[in-house]
């Protein structure tokens, strides 16, 4: 298999991976192969401290169409096996990219639909083109959700929103993302990768492992209660005054220069 024709493509620059889903005549749809994929690159980017920062996109029109529904029709009576394999490689790389210590931008390049979208939901800062719009679309089709979305979908737009886009695949467009806390920000389409390359820039160049403490922080925080939470946050904050990136932070705050976070 040539690089063009592997399921997922991945650079590294300037600290940033960028992976990018690759099966644009599928509709970037998550086969057995692209699952894998994706969990082995989550793996490799939460292991490789030179990775700082982490962007996803698709390429073609939609950034995923979710499962290859083809591929789970031609399992016949295997199917539920197929699922529980293909889940798997899914969960595990949404888990990983997850709890990294390092943030994540996800640029939705088009339609996100099913696991499409709970990848879509990934990003610290998730900002879509103005073509894109979200559809959880499982029971559409007799399936219920995987990938993380009904532990996303609450937590992000409210438990109300979450049941309606569940329960009637009602589709969500880039504004009404924005409007209801889905995504970040919705740019025009030729200015999709051009924004998302400016936001991950600005977070390969921050203090990375106050990032990860921060993202994980945030994450960890609907399932605390206040003080365990407090406790949390003292240990993070101690440990960044410890860290090189915390004494970078300070010296240069008191000389009133800017910080280089990736001298340390």
């Amino acid at each position: 298999m040539s690089e063009s024709e592997a399921p997922l493509l991945i650079t590294r620059e300037n600290g940033i991976a960028r992976l990018t889903l690759n099966r644009p005549k599928a509709g970037n749809a998550i086969d057995i192969p692209l699952a894998r994929a994706l969990m082995e690159a989550a793996i490799e980017c939460d292991e490789d401290d030179s990775i700082r920062c982490v962007l996803l996109t698709g390429t073609g029109r939609l950034f995923c169409a979710g499962g290859d529904i083809s591929g789970f029709a031609g399992a016949g009576e295997k199917v539920p096996f197929l699922l529980k394999e293909i889940t798997a490689y899914i969960h595990s790389a949404v888990s990983r990219f997850s709890r990294m210590d390092k943030p994540m931008v996800t640029a939705v390049n088009g339609p996100a639909a099913g696991a499409g979208l709970s990848f879509s939901l990934l990003g610290d800062i998730a900002i879509a083109a103005q073509s894109a719009h979200f559809t959880m679309a499982y029971t559409a089709i007799g399936l219920s959700p995987d990938g993380g979305a009904t532990w996303l979908l609450p937590r992000l737009i409210g438990l109300r929103r979450a049941q309606e886009m569940t329960l009637l695949n009602n589709r969500v467009s880039a504004a009404e993302a924005v409007e209801i806390g889905l995504i970040s920000r919705v740019v025009a389409d030729d200015a999709l990768m051009a924004a998302a390359d400016d936001v991950a820039g600005q977070l390969a160049n921050s203090a990375t492992r106050a990032l990860g403490r921060s993202r994980n922080l945030l994450l960890s925080s609907f399932g605390n209660a206040l003080e365990e939470h407090l406790e949390l946050e003292s240990r993070g904050i101690a440990a960044g005054g410890r860290d090189p990136e915390g004494k970078e932070g300070m010296a240069a705050f008191l000389a009133k220069r800017k910080p280089d976070f990736r001298a340390v």
